[in-house]
């Protein structure tokens, strides 16, 4: 991806340190300091323009939101995002939503263990050449970075209008013995889920009447626990 960014993005965003962190290794194992609470702590990989991140930190302001990319124009726009949608709700600075300047290789870096309770991952780059696997968001090597951050109620959210990505993803998530719940194959089938806060991306593809595949992921052992005495209470 090429973004063309306005001039002087960089002071921008040093200019924003209330929301904006340009080295997330500052705050490695120090994430609920910056918030100033003891929240659970929500992290979205490769956030785009900030529309999921910032709706969600207005739906659930009991929780902590990080959204992460690795591109400086990106950080900027969802920065604008962020306090615009707080500016509607009558709020001057978002207290729980932060951007992160970095790159998901470096993930471990960025937070300490146990230190992330769920991590999104919203229509990833799918990658599609076969060669390109390991580049993909949920091949078991980042699955390995994402069980490293993650405490016992971790999960992992992912959605892709991709059925490669996603036949892909629900493959490694089973070669990792990992459990999967509430596997959808068109999550806006009878029309918008006002429950699912949307993407810019999903927006589009919803309007344009594309499938989008999602499901999520019990990592943490208290999260598989309530998993699974959810499905015994079933019976």
């Amino acid at each position: 991806m090429r973004l063309r960014g306005r001039k002087g993005i960089r002071e921008n965003l040093e200019s924003q340190q209330d929301i904006v962190t340009l080295d997330p290794r500052e705050h490695k194992g120090r994430w609920a300091e910056w918030f100033g609470n003891d929240n659970p702590i929500y992290i979205e990989l490769g956030m785009g323009k900030g529309q999921f991140i910032s709706g969600m930190s207005v739906k659930y302001p009991d929780c902590n939101f990080i959204g992460m990319d690795m591109y400086d124009e990106l950080i900027r726009r969802a920065s604008e995002k962020a306090r615009g949608i707080w500016m509607e709700q009558g709020v001057d600075l978002p207290s729980n939503v932060k951007l992160a300047l970095g790159n998901i290789e470096s993930l471990e870096e960025f937070f300490a263990p146990g230190e992330v309770e769920r991590i999104y991952l919203n229509f990833s780059d799918p990658w599609p050449k076969s060669r390109h696997g390991r580049r993909r968001l949920t091949h078991p090597r980042f699955l390995d970075k994402y069980r490293s951050v993650l405490n016992e109620k971790g999960e992992i959210h992912f959605k892709t209008d991709s059925l490669t990505l996603f036949e892909f993803s629900l493959n490694s998530f089973a070669a990792t013995g990992l459990q999967m719940n509430n596997i959808s194959l068109s999550l806006h089938r009878e029309g918008i889920n006002e429950e699912h806060v949307m993407t810019e991306y999903e927006t589009k593809f919803v309007g344009q009447g594309m499938n989008i595949y999602r499901c999520e992921v019990m990592v943490g052992n208290e999260a598989l626990r309530k998993y699974q005495e959810h499905k015994m209470d079933q019976f």
